[in-house]
């Protein structure tokens, strides 16, 4: 698997670029990725149609949206891009607009870039690197913040106590013996967003011991409907909630997808524990 350095080249960041709307904002991404090689200009038109489609969930946190669409002929080579606006423009979102940064993703399958989603959720979900991110001044500068070479060592403890096991809550105590459960993360392409839920819930998991006992699949909105009876919940955005409709299991909406805090009370909600 490619790390987030191999597929997010210093090329391919821009700083402080203007853009009218959410659409000039995805073309700007878009751009970088045809110019690093990664995609056609096809490419860029789908994201935008991808949110026409199915509305701004791709704004994953406050001021972040990551732009993406599925893998198509127009995908030449799994790459990304970053722009960090001058500006701030509006997607739509309901609790996370307006957006100042956009990192945009082409993938040419569902696996090689598993990996750099990882990186990237545990560093946008970090608040000291999402604010070393945000105030550097040059594309290298920045380029060297997602290479890791400001220490993470401390994000866990900058996040807020509530993205560890509360204090005042004893660890939740194992799912039923022996069982083996599955949480289904949702998104409308199944490569993208759903892979960023997926890896915060993990952490989640990971630190309550859980990770043995649940399975996190990362699946479209049309493969969510086949397999929701295998889950006993999905988790995604309010967008894509109002698109699954009725499974038959409970759909949970986080509104951060990289906030481990927001997921905590979202499991502990789905386990009432």
């Amino acid at each position: 698997m490619e790390d987030l350095k191999d597929l997010l080249p210093v090329e391919a960041v821009r700083l402080d670029v203007r853009a009218a709307d959410w659409r000039e904002a995805i073309g700007a991404a878009g751009r970088l990725m045809v110019e690093t090689g990664a995609t056609t200009d096809e490419y860029t038109r789908e994201m935008v149609a991808n949110v026409e489609e199915n509305g701004p969930y791709i704004v994953i946190a406050p001021g972040v949206a990551f732009a993406h669409s599925r893998p198509s002929p127009a995908v030449l080579a799994t790459g990304m891009s970053w722009v960090r606006l001058a500006e701030p423009v509006e997607f739509g979102h309901e609790s996370n607009d307006p957006v100042t940064l956009v990192v945009a993703l082409a993938a040419q399958d569902s696996a090689a870039h598993t990996s750099a989603m990882a990186s990237l959720a545990r560093l946008l979900g970090d608040p000291g690197t999402a604010a070393a991110l945000a105030a550097a001044p040059t594309p290298e500068a920045l380029h060297a913040v997602l290479a890791g070479e400001r220490p993470q060592d401390d994000s866990e403890k900058s996040e807020p106590a509530a993205t560890s096991e509360p204090a005042t809550t004893s660890e939740p105590a194992e799912p039923r013996a022996g069982s083996l459960h599955k949480i289904l993360t949702v998104c409308g392409n199944g490569v993208g967003t759903s892979l960023f839920l997926k890896n915060t819930l993990e952490r989640v998991l990971d630190r309550w011991g859980w990770s043995r006992f649940v399975t996190v699949e990362a699946t479209d909105t049309i493969s969510a409907k086949g397999k929701a009876s295998e889950a006993v919940a999905l988790l995604t955005s309010r967008e894509i909630a109002r698109t699954l409709g009725d499974v038959g299991r409970p759909v949970k909406v986080v509104q951060d997808f990289t906030s481990t805090a927001e997921v905590d009370a979202v499991l502990r909600d789905t386990y009432d524990v």
